[in-house]
């Protein structure tokens, strides 16, 4: 089978907060199991530090997670330029 075409979605049933929902993916689905774990453990930490709706958690649980990726991606462009001018100097020799 060719590497480059997605296989067929696989149903998943994870719960989050308390709530069941129903997704589908075309990778690992124990993947997608653990980032609902993992947000659901995000969810439930924030829960205990006070008296927020769901909406409300939820939104900083997002927001947590979009600076968590943007670190990442920081950290990712400046292993990029390392790489870079690691290859650059052996070119050089």
């Amino acid at each position: 089978m060719d590497a480059t075409v997605p296989s067929d979605p696989i149903k998943v049933r994870v719960t989050v907060f308390n709530q069941v929902y129903n997704l589908s993916t075309t990778g690992d689905p124990s993947e997608l199991e653990e980032s609902a774990r993992r947000v659901d453990e995000l969810m439930s930490s924030i829960a205990r530090g006070g008296n927020l709706d769901a909406g409300r958690i939820a939104v900083l649980a997002a927001m947590h997670l979009a600076d968590q990726l943007r670190l990442a991606e920081q950290s990712a462009a400046r292993l990029q330029t390392a790489l870079r001018r690691l290859d650059e100097a052996i070119e050089q020799g």
